[in-house]
């Protein structure tokens, strides 16, 4: 139980990484996806 605190942290790193990749993607999209004409925009 000596590592406990390392491996938590590492996972803790790992998820928040993910998740800062992840809002930061959906939100480019979102922005590139506004600039899209409408009749192009084959998702709607």
């Amino acid at each position: 139980m000596d590592d406990a605190g390392f491996i938590i942290g590492s996972y803790a790193i790992t998820f928040a990484a993910i998740a800062i990749f992840a809002w930061t993607t959906i939100r480019r999209g979102r922005k590139l996806a506004q600039q899209v004409p409408p009749e192009e925009q084959y998702w709607t």
